[in-house]
């Protein structure tokens, strides 16, 4: 996964609560055995009308916010299973960072473990930004190293977990952070015996 420093870009709002993760990516499409191609389903049934056109008044179809790359959220956002494709699809879209006032705990996990970076401020921090966010002409910076998040006239900072921040940092995935070790793990195989019963 590519590194996460710093993000600038548009912020679109989603003024709504408990926002689970069958509103961000349907069960219907969650029988594609690839990774790829969840990004055109987020949010389908709030983006889509009953004829399954896309649906004008929905934020993400508007054309100011389509190359958004900052999501601002209200609390409990995530929620619901543990799907991983509700991430997928919202980095597969064109985010880079989802800010909210509170986020599941496996859904903020899945994020961290792609490079989707999951941000906390307070709700009072969150009603500001959202207010910037309606604006078609907004520019939010999220800076990872400082751990802040910036706009005209609007800063805060975040917490984060540090072994998460150092790997967001250095793009590395549970994958990645293996292979860090990988010199160990081969010393490892080689020198130790096998529990194994032998065959006979």
């Amino acid at each position: 996964m590519k590194p996460v420093t710093t993000i600038s870009g548009r912020a679109a709002p989603l003024d709504r609560a408990n926002v689970d993760t069958d509103q961000i990516i349907p069960k219907q499409f969650l029988s594609r055995i690839e990774r790829t191609g969840f990004g055109a389903f987020l949010f389908y049934d709030w983006a889509r009308d009953e004829e399954g056109e896309p649906d004008p008044s929905f934020v993400l179809n508007r054309p100011a916010y389509r190359d958004s790359v900052v999501l601002v959220a209200g609390p409990n956002f995530g929620s619901g299973s543990s799907r991983e494709h509700a991430p997928w699809s919202l980095q597969e879209w064109g985010f880079e960072a989802i800010i909210a006032p509170s986020f599941a705990d496996i859904f903020h996990a899945n994020c961290l473990n792609i490079g989707l970076l999951p941000v906390v401020l307070t709700q009072g921090e969150i009603s500001r930004l959202m207010t910037i966010a309606h604006q078609p002409d907004n520019v939010v910076t999220v800076d990872l190293r400082t751990q802040s998040v910036t706009s005209d006239g609007f800063h805060a900072t975040f917490d984060i977990d540090p072994f998460a921040k150092d790997t967001l940092l250095a793009g590395l995935d549970r994958i990645g952070v293996t292979l860090e070790h990988d010199v160990d793990i081969g010393r490892y195989e080689v020198t130790t015996p096998s529990l194994a019963p032998p065959i006979t």
